[in-house]
Parts: C-alpha cells; sequence; structure tokens
C-alpha cells in the first residue's frame, strides 16, 4: 500500500499541465480542466473524505448529517442522501459534485450527470480503498501533498492492527444496523472487512444486499459469539437491550454485546481505523471471556 501511495506521488507532478483525470470507485473516468473549486459531498462519508484530502475550503455545500470535522457543520445543505434539494445543489454553482454510489437516488444522479456536472462516484467497500480514495479526490481538488500525508497515515494505522490481530481466533459477529426493523450488513460493506480484519467473521455476510433486513429467529439460530450495536445518539434505538431476553445466546451468556459509534464503522472514510481499532479491542474482550 505504502509503495502504491509514493508511486502515485511521484508521478502526479507529470500530468499538471494537462487538465485532471481519475477513475471512480465503479470506474469512471472523471476529467476536469482544472483542480475543483466548489464541490458538493451527497453523503457524510464523502465529505469526511474531502476534508481529510486537504479540500474542506473547497466544499461548499452536503447533505444533512455531514458532521465531521466539525467545520463540516457549517455548509450549507442540500436535502438528504435519499432525497437531494436539486436547486440548492445548482445554486452553489459545483464544478465538481461527490456522490455515494449506493446510497444516492440512481434518478437524481443520473439528471446532475445528464446537465454537464462532473460526477465522482464514491464506493470504498474495503479499508485498502480508503487510502486510494484520499488519492484520487486529493487529485480532483489539487491538494495531493495533504491527501498523501493522510493516505500514508491511514495506510499506517490498518497495517498495524493488521500484524497485531493476524491469526487470532475467528469470532462470529453479528452486526446490528438498526433494531426495528433489524437491519445488518453483508460483506460487500466496509464495517464487514472492518470485522475480518480483527480475526471475526460477518455472520450474515453471504447475504445478497448489503444492507438486508434479518429476523431476530435468525440471530438467534446463528448465534454469534458477539453482538455489535452500531449506535448513534437515538432515544428510539434499544441498542443492544433488545437480546437480553434471550438467556441462551453465547453473546448474551458472556456478555458480549458492544455498543461501538456507528460513524465510525458505518461511514467509509478516514475514521474506520478508529473504529477497527475499537472492534478489534471488542472481539480480543470476547476471546478473553471464553470458558478454559
Amino acid at each position: 500500500m505504502q509503495r502504491l501511495i509514493g508511486f502515485v506521488l511521484a508521478v502526479l507532478p507529470a500530468f499538471a499541465g494537462a487538465g485532471v483525470t481519475v477513475v471512480d470507485d465503479v470506474g469512471r473516468t472523471v476529467t476536469l480542466a482544472q483542480p475543483a473549486r466548489r464541490v458538493v459531498s451527497l453523503a457524510p462519508h464523502v465529505t469526511e473524505l474531502l476534508f481529510a484530502a486537504g479540500g474542506g475550503a473547497r466544499v461548499v455545500g452536503a447533505v444533512n448529517y455531514s458532521d465531521y470535522p466539525e467545520a463540516a457543520k457549517k455548509l450549507p445543505q442540500v436535502g438528504s442522501y435519499n432525497k437531494l434539494d436539486f436547486e440548492r445543489v445548482l445554486a452553489l454553482k459545483p464544478d465538481l459534485i461527490v456522490v455515494w454510489h449506493s446510497g444516492n437516488p440512481t434518478r437524481q444522479v443520473e439528471q446532475l450527470e445528464r446537465l454537464g456536472i462532473p460526477v465522482y462516484h464514491s464506493e470504498p467497500g474495503r479499508l485498502a480503498q480508503i487510502g486510494d480514495s484520499l488519492l484520487r479526490l486529493g487529485r480532483l481538488l489539487g491538494t495531493e501533498p495533504a491527501a498523501g500525508a493522510a493516505a500514508r497515515d491511514y495506510g499506517d494505522r490498518i497495517a498495524a492492527l493488521r500484524a497485531r490481530y493476524a491469526g487470532r481466533p475467528q469470532v462470529g459477529v453479528f452486526y446490528q444496523v438498526w433494531p426495528r426493523p433489524l437491519y445488518t450488513l453483508n460483506d460487500d460493506h466496509i464495517a464487514s472487512d472492518m470485522v475480518r480484519l480483527c480475526g471475526g467473521r460477518n455472520l450474515f455476510g453471504a447475504l445478497k444486499t448489503i444492507a438486508p433486513e434479518v429476523g431476530v429467529e435468525a440471530v438467534i439460530e446463528a448465534d454469534p459469539e458477539v453482538i455489535l450495536v452500531g449506535g448513534r445518539d437515538n432515544p428510539d434505538d434499544p441498542g443492544g437491550k433488545m437480546w437480553q431476553a434471550f438467556k441462551g445466546m453465547t453473546a448474551v451468556r458472556r456478555d458480549n454485546i458492544f455498543t461501538i459509534d456507528g460513524d465510525l464503522t458505518n461511514r467509509a472514510g478516514p475514521r474506520t481505523a478508529e473504529g477497527a481499532a475499537q472492534l478489534c479491542a471488542m472481539l480480543e474482550q470476547a476471546r478473553g471471556r471464553r470458558p478454559r
């Protein structure tokens, strides 16, 4: 990963006078005549990536829940990730829009593309792709030094975790996104890559939908050793308390129901390194509670 970052940074100057071209996360080529100056972000994880890549001053609008870093809270809002306000987007006169490929409405994204505004599709599904995303966005923003530094730091943190937890005994995990209805994540989501990094296995990872609804009975039958609840501050979310009635479950018997900040695991941005460190510590705690 570090050699790749070094190579990309080395060759970037050769293209300085020839416009800006990158390939986005879904294989589409994005070309700008010059680095972007007015960027609209259509997902919270995108906002985090743009700021981390050194482009915070060039972000002129974002969707709601774009609340990190602190400066992002002051950005004009252009609706929600699943319902964009077209008038607000266009009023900001963006020269680049970064969309969430699997989250934003396809029809609205296609409308933006038909207007001729350059659109970059973001969809990091693996931890290794976060560093790549930082580099490509830095290229589009003209902030390569800051993006390169952020990518190196992120790569170092993930590499350290991978080395530390390689070969640890596997832990069966159920990841709870929302309780009613009960939603989880499959192996295409970056949260599952974090589970794998820490020596865990997502028991519902093989499901086809990226955020599938599952039944309580199915979770009981799978009998996870650990239940991870990706929580946010929400009074309507009972978190892991809903499982306490099922005393026969391994996770309940061993007190292996953990709550983790969902923004650190569900958002495919640089803070996934922090989320992964917390998640790994939780799985290691569960290993220590196994009968001897």
